[in-house]
């Protein structure tokens, strides 16, 4: 290959929606190259949401096998991460190895290259020496990174963060503290006190899962201390030691005592960086320092230029990346919209119960000046909660936008939260009238019954 090489098109990243957009592309007839330094397919295969939910699958199964007492006899359970780690190696990862994956790319008629790709002009691109001029233009799609917060001690220490806990977990730990309370934190400190590790949590802000509904936090809360995990919220970190093999995490909980947490492993899920440094944005007239790149609703960045994914900062979700990548290459290969649209965007949290969330919580829509009306109501005896005992626990939180008379929000947490969300994304998407939905014949005995109870409670 010559040192200059013209090409249609250049994809700079290639998670699921930098792999799904060099794809389709490639697939209309574009000349495209896609360049990764690190594994193809980005973190949702390999250190995120495919590995995790088979820890998490594998964690529930335990926790149902304890719920037979007092509902259907006896069980004994004895946990065994060994079938866990090998599921994750053999079927998920390929012992996180990509060559399916390139293989996949270039089947589909996209030339692969590995390596660092960085920015240097408008719609050209260099990787370790060799150059690409790309005519339609760049794709960027570089991700995020675990991020670690600025404590004392803690950069000097082997601590982990979700690559390496499921990567490099063939024992369970018989002790784990873990920094950060948002969705990652969550979900492992759970999964991995369900399989017998004595589990601290610590989250600076008031209450975990703190981007979602206070309601939600309270359900998971309860269900964290079910399963022995000591939850120190609204806590502050004074410094991170680690001697012999073991870690000591100091903390002022929310009450102004001083602890010292002492677990054999440190696992720190606190936040995520954008990967925007060195890939050359300040030659193409963006800031090289920022947390995110503003996109139009064709995702153009600038001139011949894209973005999508993490770096757009419209959610670290595979879904948004996919939906991103669908709208960039149909302004790519000139096909009309839909354009974006970020209003009834939706997520999960996979703790147990889970937590499916859509478009705005109630603080989100007073903050952004939104007259609203908010209804509430458990998963209880209107629905098939209490029915399904315990691990029914749950809740269902509507905000409606009083004025224009449709919800702008919506949370379902409970057995399935996610699955029960997706009538609730449907609603606020569609805009569809309050006033509708409490028309809607709802089935009994379902959790999602309690939608109707948390309408009525709009009233």
């Amino acid at each position: 290959m010559s040192s200059d090489t013209a090409v249609d098109l250049v994809v700079i990243g290639l998670g699921p929606g930098g792999e799904h957009l060099a794809t389709e592309a490639a697939k209309a007839g574009l000349t495209v190259v896609g360049v990764d330094e690190r594994l193809v397919g980005g973190e949702c295969p390999y250190y995120g949401c495919v590995p995790s939910k088979m820890v998490i699958r594998a964690a529930n199964l335990l926790a149902e096998a304890r719920r037979v007492g007092g509902l259907a006899g006896r069980a004994e359970v004895s946990p065994d991460w060994a079938p866990v780690h090998a599921r994750i190696r053999d079927e998920a990862t390929t012992d996180w190895d990509d060559t399916v994956a390139v293989e996949r790319l270039e089947r589909a008629g996209v030339r692969f290259v590995r390596g660092h790709a960085r920015l240097v002009g408008t719609g050209v691109v260099d990787v370790d020496g060799r150059r690409y001029t790309a005519s339609r233009g760049v794709v960027l799609n570089t991700g995020t990174a675990p991020a670690a917060p600025p404590v004392d001690g803690l950069a000097d220490t082997p601590f982990w963060t979700n690559r390496e806990v499921l990567r490099d977990t063939t024992e369970l730990p018989a002790s784990m503290t873990v920094i950060g309370g948002g969705a990652i934190g969550a979900e492992l400190a759970q999964a991995f006190a369900r399989f017998g590790t004595r589990v601290s949590l610590v989250e600076m802000a008031p209450r975990i899962l703190a981007l979602e509904e206070p309601a939600a936090s309270e359900v998971v809360t309860t269900s964290f201390a079910a399963d022995g995990i000591q939850v120190l919220a609204g806590a502050s970190i004074r410094s991170v030691a680690h001697a012999d093999g073991r870690f000591t995490v100091s903390v002022t909980d929310a009450d102004g005592t001083d602890l010292d947490l002492d677990a054999d492993r440190l696992l720190v899920a606190a936040g995520r960086r954008p990967n925007l440094h060195d890939i050359g944005l300040d030659t193409v007239g963006l800031d090289p320092v920022a947390r995110s790149l503003e996109t139009d609703e064709r995702m153009r960045a600038g001139e011949k230029l894209w973005a999508i994914g993490d770096i757009t900062g419209k959610g670290a979700f595979t879904h948004m990346s996919m939906y991103q990548a669908g709208i960039a290459v149909r302004d790519i290969t000139g096909t009309d919209g839909p354009w974006a649209s970020y209003h009834a965007v939706p997520r999960v949290t996979y703790t147990d119960p889970e937590v499916g969330a859509v478009g705005m919580t109630e603080q989100q829509a007073r903050d952004a000046g939104v007259d609203v009306r908010v209804g509430q109501a458990p998963l209880g005896e209107s629905s098939r909660g209490w029915i399904h005992g315990p691990g029914g626990e749950g809740v269902i939180v509507l905000v409606e936008d009083r004025a224009a008379g449709h919800l702008v929000g919506a949370t379902s947490v409970g057995p399935m939260g996610g699955e029960v969300l997706s009538m609730l994304a449907t609603a606020v998407h569609a805009k569809v009238p309050t006033a509708v939905l409490r028309e809607q014949v709802l089935a009994y005995p379902t959790f999602h019954r309690s939608v109707s109870t948390a309408l009525a409670d709009l009233d």
